[in-house]
């Protein structure tokens, strides 16, 4: 299996980008857009001069708890800038939902409960409604974690979309929020009620 075949495995359809526009991400933007990759695991993240987005995490089933998710974020936390990523709130069907919420717990991230996010999937035309994670060495505020993440979705998640896909995703406008008084639960304080 290669890299590609991984990640699509794991994630679902609405949260994959086509192999096409990853691929022309690692060549054209190989300055920010970077790609890790061992045998048992895989992870793509963007880095910006004021922050990381990672992208894509993936370690094998049979290597997970061995601490390759721990080595492989330590080493993102080593460039002492805030990192931050989206997570699908957690299905109670699907286990590795909470597993990865679990996770990101330990490693010291934080729900950005004032940022709203959703987005529809090019794949399914699916709205699919996500949470954003973060971790920031200098205690950086929600506000500026939206900004960021704004940034890395005009620049990321939307590069060259219509010539890949056909047609271009929703503006930044209409996927982010930002809301100090929106109703969002803390997704990873309710994991301690379970």
């Amino acid at each position: 299996m290669d890299w590609y075949e991984k990640l699509s495995k794991y994630f679902p359809i609405e949260e994959m980008k086509s192999k096409e526009h990853m691929e022309l991400l690692l060549k054209e933007k190989g300055d920010v857009y970077h790609k890790d990759e061992g045998s048992h695991h895989v992870l793509m993240y963007a880095e910006f001069d004021t922050f990381i987005f990672i992208d894509y995490l993936w370690v094998s089933a049979k290597s997970r708890g061995q601490g390759i998710g721990h080595k492989l974020i330590e080493k993102l936390k080593e460039h002492n800038k805030p990192i931050i990523l989206e997570v699908e709130p957690i299905d109670y069907d699907d286990s590795d939902t909470e597993k990865r919420l679990s996770f990101y717990k330990r490693e010291g991230f934080t729900h950005a409960q004032s940022i709203g996010y959703n987005r529809r999937s090019l794949a399914t035309n699916k709205e699919s409604p996500m949470e954003i994670l973060y971790w920031s060495p200098n205690n950086e505020s929600e506000e500026v974690i939206f900004k960021k993440m704004c940034k890395m979705y005009e620049s990321i998640h939307t590069y060259k979309d219509e010539e890949i896909y056909g047609k271009a995703y929703q503006p930044v406008e209409e996927v982010l929020i930002y809301d100090e008084d929106r109703e969002a639960e803390d997704i990873l304080a309710r994991l301690d009620k379970k």
